[in-house]
């Protein structure tokens, strides 16, 4: 619990025993004030939050960068290759059953299309050169 739950807590026992001592006619304006101020609290923690939210996102259209993207787990990297895998077996089967071998090697590039765009979009790194990877003259090889 922290202070402000102790807080609260302190109001709460503040109003119950405010309603013994004023008996029952004033337990509505009682309630109504205690859940004033939770109001006044939840309203602050939102006004907070959103405060804060937007600040990141100023900070990082003024870096001029996307926000980070949640990187992609092995599982779903794996999911997809068995999918891939899975589905390839009915395609080949039609590409090859309608069209013969130019259908199989449409189907078969058609798969392997999809498994370039997908390790791309996951690993753009994948597909550079050497020279764009981050590798510089005073490499890690040199003497």
């Amino acid at each position: 619990m922290d202070a402000r739950d102790t807080e609260l807590k302190k109001e709460l026992n503040a109003s119950l025993q405010a309603r013994r001592e004023l008996g029952e006619e004033y337990e509505s304006a009682l309630v109504d004030s205690f859940l004033e101020k939770v109001d006044q609290r939840i309203d602050g923690a939102v006004e907070r939050r959103v405060r804060r939210q937007m600040a990141e996102q100023q900070m990082v259209a003024a870096r001029g960068s996307r926000s980070p993207r949640p990187t992609d787990s092995w599982g779903e990297r794996f999911g997809f290759g068995i999918v891939s895998l899975v589905l390839a077996i009915p395609l080949s089967g039609i590409g090859g059953g309608v069209a013969h071998l130019p259908g199989l090697l449409v189907t078969w590039a058609g798969i392997v299309g999809v498994n370039a765009f997908q390790a791309v979009r996951t690993h753009p790194e994948l597909f550079r050169g050497r020279r764009d990877r981050g590798s510089s003259k005073d490499g890690d090889w040199q003497e």
